[in-house]
């Protein structure tokens, strides 16, 4: 039990306090944040852009930059989804709905120019020396293209979402940020929630029309 604590604890022994007490906060706003999304909440996207205002400073002073763009690139995105879900067309706004096949391809575009991309900035900054680099790489594109998706309220964002978990559970252990370990943990839980959830409304709402 001890080692567990200490694997856990170990990382901060050299943090600033402020550093810890921002990391919390960006983990509960990014928590409640994704809360929301599972209820289909406008609020998903401010409390999101506060949570990864914080993670971009942290993840730059931790030399995480696939991190670094991941956050820069979801505080844009968050930005455009508010604007997506709060426009009214035809009478109604932005609706759940799946992904087209021009979806996809564009999903999958996202996420070969993100990877490529990161692997641009780590070999940049000479810091594509540790195997969580090369995961950094396959995690950032799913997550960019999750984040897209999501702003359009396609269901299979939370698919994307549930895999980049899985992958972000042990990796974000492994670079020292524990409390956001702790937060992928709690995502996952929710982002399969929010699939449930989201696939229920999408169902009724198709036996309705």
């Amino acid at each position: 039990m001890q080692q567990i604590i200490d694997f856990f604890l170990s990382p901060y022994q050299e943090a600033t306090t402020i550093n810890i007490a921002l990391e919390i906060i960006g983990v509960i706003f990014g928590v409640v944040g994704v809360w929301f999304g599972k209820k289909e909440h406008i609020l998903v996207y401010p409390l999101g852009i506060v949570s990864t205002v914080i993670f971009v400073y942290l993840c730059y002073i931790f030399s995480l930059y696939g991190d670094v763009i991941i956050n820069v690139y979801y505080t844009l995105m968050a930005i455009y989804g508010w604007y997506m879900w709060t426009q009214i067309k035809d009478g109604s706004s932005l609706a759940i709905s799946t992904t087209s096949s021009k979806d996809r391809t564009k999903a999958i575009i996202i996420f070969a120019l993100t990877a490529l991309l990161v692997i641009a900035v780590y070999l940049y900054e000479n810091k594509f020396d540790k195997w969580t680099d090369y995961v950094d790489t396959i995690t950032t594109g799913l997550c960019f293209a999750a984040m897209w998706l999501m702003a359009n309220k396609k269901i299979e964002h939370w698919l994307l979402w549930i895999i980049a978990n899985i992958i972000s559970i042990p990796l974000y252990f492994v670079k020292g940020l524990g409390f956001t370990g702790i937060q992928f943990i709690i995502l996952l839980i929710i982002a399969i929630q929010g699939y449930i959830a989201w696939k229920k409304h999408l169902n009724n709402t198709q036996a309705i029309a």
